[in-house]
């Protein structure tokens, strides 16, 4: 199905006919009655059939399934080979591009016949399939969330402001906090013109104050002993407030009580979703107060407990983590099982080892970590190395790292030479590095996220067996950040929802993991406002 002219044209039972947009709703009721799976862009189609009151159960997502097949190492590249066209989506959250019209002239069947032979003909199959299957129902999730909204109280939203930086300015002035607080920056520094917004003005005038930092970044800062500090972290803190949830946010992204995200799904390389504007992808603690449930229904907030360091722990098949996280705090398992002293050292080591930290302390953990679980240390470790070389890794589902880039070849190339520059040499040792960091990685949390997109289809279908009547009156996800969630629903319903979220959870690691025993626990909250939850 896709948008044409005035309609759609919709294919169905192999027969292509014209639906006019005013009979779109009726005819996609009565094909989502009989069970159909959609085949189409959903973010092209959906919102139309969502707000005509058509609320679609599955779909695949062309659009999308050719992002994946383009790259996917296990696949038979003949998707891999096509030119670029109407199909491939360029609205990356890297490239910042906006979405291609497909216009009239792609044909939606012959692009699923690809997309399925190319499934077929890859060495992991199902796992594509299902890979596929789940980004379409995210982009289903997607729309929905949207179209939804996050319940969101403008009156509370500007108390907020108020209280933390006064009374509200025209946009090219501070607010009274600010200032006052720019002020004490520039008392303690002996600077009276500075402008703390400007990261020159700002490093020169704490040289001049005899302060050594290799950044004005609040983590440098913190280790500054200086009057000048206390006040200038205050005042970054609060302008970051000011600048990216301020006034001119609320005016822009609420409105009728939602906040509606543009998420874009797949937006990121490893398959975390990103967002057009609005920061729906970092909403700070100081402003979830003003999400509030709607009278007579309730927040349901979870989130998935050490997500990467579990997701790792199935991938390896390392059962000695996998027991460590067994019914508690992952971390504290690792502690219990004698591999660090601390909680602390436990996490931070885990992060060091997913992230490739080779200094300091953090660098000193892993081998502790290696030594008590080796296959789990040693599954990134061969990601890591792939990468140097330069080599694709997969996602156990089979999303596939990009290729390197042409510089990255030209320098490996200038470096092979004999007798090659020894800068060259440096510089292709650093982006081997660099690469190999990405790699290791990218198998995990893209593994995540694929739990993340199960988690989610799962979910969004038992959330709708659990209401009656249309989408808005069931209870509905609200929103989604990597590996927690928000559902708005009837607050009779919220112990069930709570039951439900835990349920898909477990459901999706069965799906990924089958029966090995790794454990995905929640932290749940029923709550009235966002920031009640824990």
């Amino acid at each position: 199905m896709h948008r044409s002219g005035d309609g759609y044209r919709l294919t169905a039972d192999g027969v292509e006919r014209a639906v006019p947009f005013t009979a779109l709703a009726a005819e996609a009721g009565r094909l989502e009655a009989s069970g159909a799976r959609w085949v189409w862009d959903t973010a092209e189609v959906y919102p139309a059939l969502l707000a005509a009151g058509v609320r679609v159960a599955r779909a695949w997502d062309l659009r999308l399934g050719r992002a994946l097949l383009r790259r996917a190492a296990g696949a038979p590249g003949g998707i891999g080979a096509l030119p670029a066209d109407g199909w491939d989506d360029a609205s990356t959250a890297d490239e910042g591009a906006l979405p291609i019209d497909l216009g009239g002239d792609l044909d939606p069947v012959a692009e699923f016949a690809r997309q399925t032979a190319e499934v077929a003909g890859s060495t992991r199959p199902g796992a594509l399939r299902l890979l596929i299957t789940a980004e379409s129902a995210g982009a289903l999730a997607a729309v929905e969330m949207r179209y939804g909204g996050l319940p969101w109280r403008r009156d509370v939203h500007e108390r907020i402001l108020a209280d933390l930086l006064g009374p509200r300015v025209p946009a090219d002035r501070r607010p009274a906090t600010l200032e006052r607080l720019a002020d004490a920056v520039r008392s303690a520094l002996a600077a009276p013109t500075l402008n703390p917004d400007s990261p020159g003005e700002l490093a020169r005038a704490l040289r001049l104050a005899g302060i050594e930092v290799d950044s004005t970044r609040a983590a440098e800062l913190r280790r500054v002993d200086h009057p000048a500090v206390e006040p200038l972290l205050e005042y970054k803190k609060l302008a970051r407030l000011h600048q990216a949830n301020g006034w001119t946010w609320l005016d822009t992204w609420v409105a009728d009580g939602r906040f509606r995200p543009d998420y874009i799904v797949g937006g990121v390389v490893t398959g975390r979703w990103a967002a057009r504007g609005g920061g729906a992808q970092q909403l700070p603690k100081q402003i979830r107060g003003a999400v509030v449930a709607d009278p007579g229904w309730t927040l349901v907030v979870a989130d998935a407990a050490q997500l990467e360091p579990r997701v790792l722990a199935g991938l390896a098949h390392d059962r000695a983590m996998a027991e460590a996280g067994r019914g508690r705090d992952l971390y504290a398992g690792i502690v219990a099982s004698g591999a660090v002293a601390t909680r602390a050292s436990a996490k931070v080591g885990m992060l060091a080892a997913l992230y490739g930290a080779t200094s300091g302390e953090s660098g000193r953990l892993v081998p502790r970590l290696a030594q008590r679980f080796p296959r789990a240390l040693a599954l990134v470790e061969q990601a890591a190395r792939q990468g140097e070389r330069g080599g694709a890794v997969s996602t156990l589902l089979g999303r596939s790292t990009p290729p390197v880039s042409a510089r990255h070849r030209a320098v490996d190339r200038d470096a092979a030479v004999l007798d090659a520059d020894e800068r060259v040499l440096r510089q292709a040792r650093s982006m081997a590095r660099d690469r190999g960091r990405f790699t290791r990685n990218f198998v995990v949390q893209g593994t995540a996220a694929e739990w993340a997109l199960c988690w989610l289809a799962d979910l969004r279908h038992r959330l709708w067996e659990l209401g009656e009547g249309p989408f808005a009156a069931r209870p509905h996800l609200v929103y989604f950040l990597h590996d927690e969630v928000i559902v708005h629903a009837p607050a009779e319903l919220a112990d069930r929802v709570a039951e439900a979220v835990e349920a898909a959870a477990g459901a999706a690691g069965r799906l990924l993991f089958a029966d090995f025993p790794i454990d995905f626990p929640l932290d749940v909250s029923v709550v009235d406002r966002y920031s009640d939850a824990g």
